[in-house]
C-alpha cells in the first residue's frame, strides 16, 4: 500500500501521476475493486432482472451479484422451491434481506404466479382468464375481476415489503410476459406498470438445455445485447437439465462489462424509474 502523499513541492502533473499508481496499486492489492474505478466511464447501460422459479440457484446468483458488484431488480412471485417450500416464505426470509442490504430492487410477478389467457367481460368491468401456476388453485382455469388480478400484484408486493423491509418498485411483470391492453389498463389502475424484457435480453434459461447449449446462449447473449436492453433470467427453472445460472451468469457479466456496460436497477431505469418517483 502506497504511503500518503507528501505535502508540498509536487506540480499538477506530478500529483495526477501520484494518484494514478496509488488507484493501480490499490485495484492490484484487492483494497478495492476494479469496478469501483470508472463507474463515469460507461458505454451503455443494461438492467438485470430475475424472476423467481424454484430458487435452487438462488444463493449462486447472489454470490455472483456480489463478487462483480451488480445490482438487479427482483421479480417475485410465491412459487413451489427445491426446498418444499415457497420462493415467500419464512425460509427465504434471510435470503430476502440480505438482498435488500445490498442495495438491490424488487417488483410484483403475482403472488401465485397468475398467467393471463385471456379478456373476458368489457372495457368498464373487465374480467380476465387466468391460470395460476402456484398457490392453492394452482392449475386450474379462473376468472379473476381487474380488482381480484391487482390483488395478486398487491400480495406479492406486500410480501417483499415484510421480507425486504423495503418498499418495492410500483411495477409488474406477468408470468410469461402474458398480457392485454385490457390487463395492462387494469393494473394501472391499481398503481402498477409492467415491464417485460428486451428480444435480446430474454437470456434463455426457460429453454431446453439438449437443444440450447449454455455456451450458445452466452455467445448469443453477448453479441446482441446492447445499450438500454432489459435482461431476464431466472433464480431456478424446473425444466431445464443444465442448468443456466450461475454458469452463464459471471461470464456475461464479465463479457458486458469488458464492453463498457453498467449494471443498474429498473429504479435508475429512465422510464421506469420516473415512474417509481412519482408514485
Amino acid at each position: 500500500m502506497p504511503s500518503a502523499e507528501p505535502r508540498g513541492g509536487r506540480s499538477p502533473r506530478a500529483r495526477r501521476r501520484w494518484h494514478i499508481c496509488c488507484a493501480s496499486i490499490l485495484i492490484a492489492a484487492g483494497a478495492y475493486p476494479a469496478s469501483a474505478i470508472g463507474q463515469n466511464d460507461c458505454k451503455g447501460a443494461v438492467y438485470l432482472t430475475f424472476d423467481t422459479g424454484h430458487m435452487g440457484v438462488a444463493h449462486l446468483v447472489a454470490e455472483v451479484l456480489q463478487r462483480q458488484q451488480v445490482k438487479a431488480t427482483f421479480f417475485a412471485a410465491d412459487e413451489p422451491t427445491q426446498t418444499g417450500g415457497s420462493s415467500l416464505d419464512g425460509y427465504w426470509a434471510p435470503w430476502w434481506r440480505a438482498r435488500a442490504a445490498e442495495g438491490h430492487e424488487f417488483a410484483s410477478h403475482t403472488l401465485h404466479h397468475v398467467y393471463w389467457r385471456a379478456d373476458q367481460g368489457t372495457p368498464l368491468q373487465p374480467r380476465f382468464k387466468v391460470r395460476p401456476s402456484a398457490g392453492p388453485q394452482a392449475g386450474q382455469d379462473l376468472t379473476m375481476t381487474g380488482a381480484q388480478y391487482c390483488a395478486q400484484i398487491d400480495g406479492a408486493a406486500s410480501r417483499l415489503r415484510v421480507l425486504t423491509g423495503r418498499e418495492p418498485l410500483p411495477l409488474f411483470r406477468a408470468p410469461g410476459g402474458k398480457t392485454s391492453q385490457r390487463l395492462l389498463e387494469a393494473a394501472k389502475s391499481c398503481g402498477y406498470t409492467h415491464v417485460g424484457w428486451s428480444a435480446a435480453g430474454f437470456l434463455g434459461d426457460e429453454l431446453p438445455s439438449d437443444h440450447y447449449s449454455n455456451t450458445a446462449l452466452l455467445e448469443r447473449a453477448l453479441r446482441t445485447v446492447r445499450d438500454g436492453d432489459i435482461l431476464l433470467a431466472h433464480l431456478g427453472i424446473w425444466s431445464r437439465k443444465d442448468p443456466w445460472a450461475p454458469a452463464v451468469l459471471e461470464p456475461l457479466v464479465k463479457g458486458l462489462k469488458a464492453r463498457g456496460m453498467c449494471f443498474r436497477t429498473l429504479r435508475e431505469h429512465p422510464v421506469y424509474g420516473a415512474q417509481a418517483q412519482r408514485k
